[in-house]
């Protein structure tokens, strides 16, 4: 059974090992492989010792095993990261994590969430009932550009 827990500083390395793989083996459909090795090979962000300590991460395990991960800034509504292992795509694990965001926006009583997706990622922001607004460039922080959109989904509530 696939159980969402909070994920923690010591798992940013894990983290960051399936996002890695991630977005080698699914990103690399939409990307050129100079961008994906750049991007592949970024260190984890500072930004996510900040927001694992404030309870902003997720992780979908199974038996102990990390099957995906999610986080969303508690102070603006952004979703800051989702991935799923790649072997483990199409069994729901997303639309699990995105549900567990989805929690602590209420907590949060955001009325907005947004993110910058990637686009092989589109189709499944769509289907969790976001928006496109725009193509838009997005600035890694390794230095290159990626093409990404930027979408939002307004929550309802009660």
């Amino acid at each position: 059974m696939i159980e969402l827990k909070p994920a923690q500083i010591p798992d940013i390395p894990l983290l960051w090992s399936l996002r890695t793989r991630a977005v080698r083996q699914v990103c690399a459909s939409h990307y050129s492989p100079e961008q994906i090795e750049v991007w592949s090979d970024s260190p984890p962000p500072e930004s996510y010792l900040r927001l694992l300590a404030t309870g902003c991460g997720l992780v979908a395990q199974e038996d102990g095993q990390l099957l995906g991960y999610a986080i969303l800034d508690r102070q603006s509504g952004e979703v800051m990261a989702l991935f799923v292992e790649p072997d483990q795509l199409g069994r729901g694990i997303g639309k699990r994590l995105m549900q567990g965001l989805e929690a602590i926006a209420e907590e949060e009583h955001f009325t907005r969430l947004y993110l910058y997706s990637s686009l092989n990622a589109a189709d499944f922001y769509r289907a969790m009932g976001f928006v496109a607004v725009r193509d838009e460039p997005y600035a890694h922080p390794s230095g290159i550009t990626l093409r990404s959109l930027y979408m939002e989904r307004v929550r309802t509530t009660g």
